[in-house]
């Protein structure tokens, strides 16, 4: 049975690589493929399953790498259609904080004034969706949120500016999150834009250090490899200062944004570079103890976070095992948030079926996306391995195959 993913996923490559006047031996010869690889993947016999193959066909074909992988997917099912309901309400919102961050005249409030307690409280209620992965209720709890500190923060007297600021700054990095989960980088840029616009206004460089790291996510979601090492780097020379002073904080992010540019080397191809920064972040980790994990910051940095990173470097620099065996002595299972777990299991899957584990792959993904489903069900790399696995065929798991495929709506 066809996937439809896959053949959609195929006949962008070749509209793209025809685009830019390609052969399909040319474009073979840039990724280090076969021409055979090519047309394999072109036809939909041959999944995209690493960002950093992904990466370099669109940076060849010079097109988008969200349009290569025909983001956004709307899944009907586990509330996915209702998730994307609520983007055009917050990408109004954010709009709006955009301009009176700026100082833009003639702007008025849309609704009565919040009590700030009141937005603290649905501030903490947005960042445990965002921690649980589910996606959905994020969507649908940010944008009223939004515009209410949009009024707050016309309104806020000195005394309560600087807090409907963090709330904002807050607010914008959970919505950068959810938007690059559901498909929407330029929306996400945006929003991280948002962030980075209240923090310059509190002028405090932990926060501009978190916001970075928002940042960073962002432009890995559209590829920009290059800016994301330049943005991570910048903002750790800011804060060498406060983490060389032992700051738990800035240790915690300077560990996190370190993360960012590992896997940003990874799928720039760059191995040394990628396994150097997951390292270094590991260090960090360390110095803090096993028991921290920063989700005030939304990182989430700790040694069950590093393993996390490692896991997806090593699936991107084709050494799985390594990036399993990174951080020894860690069980993922305790990083406090569902988000950064699913994302391992994701990435964990991936390496075993590249290490020959299909069936436990299957094992892997079909737990992750019972915890968390819509965020499994429309992650792009957990797409292209159910599409392989398919492919390949996996008869001890067939069922469990059977249910992702369905689940993940790849039928045609």
């Amino acid at each position: 049975m066809p996937l439809s993913s896959d053949e959609h996923i195929g006949t962008r490559v070749r509209i793209a690589r025809n685009a830019a006047g390609l052969t399909q031996v040319e474009l073979a010869g840039f990724v280090s493929r076969t021409e055979a690889w090519v047309a394999n993947v072109e036809s939909g016999r041959q999944p995209l399953d690493r960002y950093s193959v992904i990466t370099a066909i669109a940076d060849r074909c010079d097109v988008d790498v969200v349009w290569l992988l025909g983001q956004p997917y709307r899944l009907q099912r586990n509330g996915g259609h209702l998730a994307h309901a609520h983007i055009p309400a917050l990408r109004t919102g954010l709009r709006r904080a955009g301009l009176i961050l700026s100082g833009h005249p003639g702007l008025s409030p849309q609704g009565p004034r919040a009590d700030v307690t009141a937005l603290r409280a649905r501030s903490r209620r947005a960042n445990v969706a965002r921690q649980a992965a589910d996606l959905p209720k994020v969507a649908t709890l940010l944008p009223p949120m939004v515009e209410d500190l949009n009024t707050a923060l016309l309104v806020a007297d000195e005394q309560h500016r600087r807090d409907v600021l963090r709330l904002l700054v807050d607010a914008a990095r959970t919505a950068r999150m959810a938007l690059n989960q559901l498909g929407y980088p330029d929306l996400a840029w945006i929003a991280a834009e948002v962030a980075a616009g209240a923090a310059a206004l509190l002028n405090d460089p932990v926060i501009k250090a978190a916001v970075a790291w928002d940042r960073c996510g962002a432009l890995l979601h559209q590829a920009s490899l290059r800016e994301t090492v330049a943005v991570a780097d910048a903002a750790l020379q800011d804060l060498e200062p406060y983490a060389t002073g032992h700051r738990a904080q800035a240790l915690s992010l300077r560990g996190a944004l370190h993360l960012r540019c590992a896997i940003a080397h990874a799928r720039g191809g760059r191995t040394t570079d990628a396994w150097a920064r997951i390292d270094t972040a590991l260090a960090d980790a360390d110095r803090l103890g096993d028991g921290w994990y920063d989700v005030d910051q939304h990182t989430v940095f700790g040694r069950g976070t590093v393993a996390v990173h490692a896991a997806e470097a090593g699936v991107e620099v084709d050494q799985p095992d390594t990036g399993l065996r990174r951080v020894p002595d860690v069980n993922v299972n305790d990083v406090p948030s569902r988000e950064r777990r699913t994302h391992f299991a994701i990435d964990e899957a991936r390496a075993l079926h590249r290490m020959g584990k299909s069936p436990s792959a299957v094992t892997k993904l079909r737990a992750a996306a019972a915890e968390a489903p819509y965020y499994v069900h429309a992650d792009p790399m957990a797409r292209a391995l159910v599409s392989d696995l398919a492919r390949t065929g996996v008869p001890s798991q067939a069922s469990a195959l059977s249910g992702l495929i369905r689940h993940m709506e790849l039928v045609s």
